[in-house]
This record gives structure tokens, sequence and C-alpha cells, in this order.
């Protein structure tokens, strides 16, 4: 895959947290308009083209997803935080990453790392099963909230350390990590469907976003990106 200029993913989180709304989404046409300048100048003219990735980035309010401090840049071109030492990749990130896992529409995801629950929403609106394991456990109740708040009920939500994935529902079509372990996680590995895509970013001062593929003679490697993403914590780091 062509190699594209450095975009930062998820970084370190920049203020304190304040919570995110509960009331209802609001249908709101400046929202949606800002939703399709963001597809349009941010994520189409980088390269981004599989029509259910811009079909999903198009629909989810990103928004609703964010702390109120930070909700007018919702739609911004750079990470936001969301509290307790986490942000929200920008907008392009998430999309290159979902576009990467090369989803049908019929697929089992893994996500690791929930943060605010974006990108699992992003992964449901294209995918059949998405499940998504967070280890703060602030974040994890508060996506959990979110994300059943919007409708997102094919999100099922874990708090716990994803290192070792989620084995009661593998194997994966596609498992997608939003914080970087040093090493790829082998666990993560052995839960892939024959076929099934790993996307992740691997490192620690110097990181690159990588694809892995099971095949029948093992995995292909890919690295696609280079990131800048929070380290995974928990086990990853022992």
């Amino acid at each position: 895959m062509r190699r594209l200029s450095p975009f930062l993913g998820t970084a370190l989180a920049l203020a304190a947290y304040l919570p995110a709304c509960s009331a209802p989404p609001v249908a709101d046409a400046s929202w949606k308009a800002s939703r399709e300048a963001m597809v349009r100048d941010q994520i189409e003219a980088r390269g981004v083209s599989d029509p259910k990735v811009l079909a999903a980035m198009r629909k989810v309010p990103r928004h609703e997803l964010v702390p109120v401090s930070v909700r007018a840049a919702a739609y911004a071109d750079h990470p936001l935080p969301i509290g307790h030492d986490q942000t929200i990749s920008q907008p392009y990130i998430v999309a290159f990453m979902t576009e990467a896992l090369a989803l049908r529409g019929d697929e089992r995801v893994l996500e690791i790392g929930t943060g605010s629950g974006y990108q699992a929403a992003v992964l449901a609106e294209i995918a059949k099963e998405v499940y998504t394991i967070e280890i703060v456990p602030a974040l994890a109740r508060r996506a959990k909230g979110d994300l059943a708040r919007l409708g997102y009920a094919r999100v099922v939500v874990r708090e716990g350390d994803g290192y070792r994935g989620w084995p009661e529902h593998a194997p994966f079509d596609a498992i997608i990590v939003t914080a970087a372990p040093p090493k790829i996680p082998q666990p993560l590995l052995d839960q892939l469907k024959p076929g099934g895509r790993l996307v992740v970013p691997v490192g620690t001062s110097t990181q690159e976003l990588t694809r892995i593929t099971k095949a029948a003679d093992g995995f292909r490697q890919e690295q696609l990106l280079p990131v800048r993403f929070v380290p995974m914590t928990g086990e990853a780091q022992r």
C-alpha cells in the first residue's frame, strides 16, 4: 500500500474531562453539514473511498460522543480529549482504520480501546456484530450509556484489559486496536478467522499503523501509516 504523510491518531489528552451531555440527540442541520464537510475535506480528499465507510462517517453523530467542553470541535481535523488521559482520534484516522479492515457488512468485529465509543459506532454502521473492550472503567460506562442512548444495540461493551481479546466471542473477522502496544499481542492474532484482518498501531516512540491478515500459510503484515497513539496499558506493558 502506498505511504501517506503522517497524521496524528489518538494522542495524549489535552484538557480536563467534562461529562458528555446526557440529553437525547437533537436533529440539527448544522451538525449534518459539519459531517458532510468533514467527509469531503478530511476523508475523501485524503483517499478514503469505500462507500460504506464514507456513509458511516456521514451518519454517526460524533458530537454526541465527545465531552460538552470540546463539542464545538467535534468535526475538526485533530484528536480531542475525552478525559482520563485519553482522546478520540481525528476523523481521518477513524475512517482510514475502518477502511483498512475491508468490511463487507456481515462481519463480527472486535475493538480494543472503546474510548468514547465513536469508532465502535462507525463499525456498527457497517458490521453485523461489534464487541468492544475498554480498560478505563469510567470510559467504558460512559461509552456503553452513550451507545445505548444513540441506538447502537449491536455494540457490546465490556470493561477490562483487551490484551487477551474476547475469547468467548472469537473468532473474529476483523480486530481493530486503538492504542499502541509495543508489539502485536499474540492472543489477538489467535482470535482471527482465516482471512481475518487485524489493524493496530505498533511501537513506542515511533509507531506504525499495521495490518495483519491471517492467511492459510501464516500471517501477512503490511505497514500502512506512521501514527501517534496513546500506549496500550495493562498486560501489554508487562
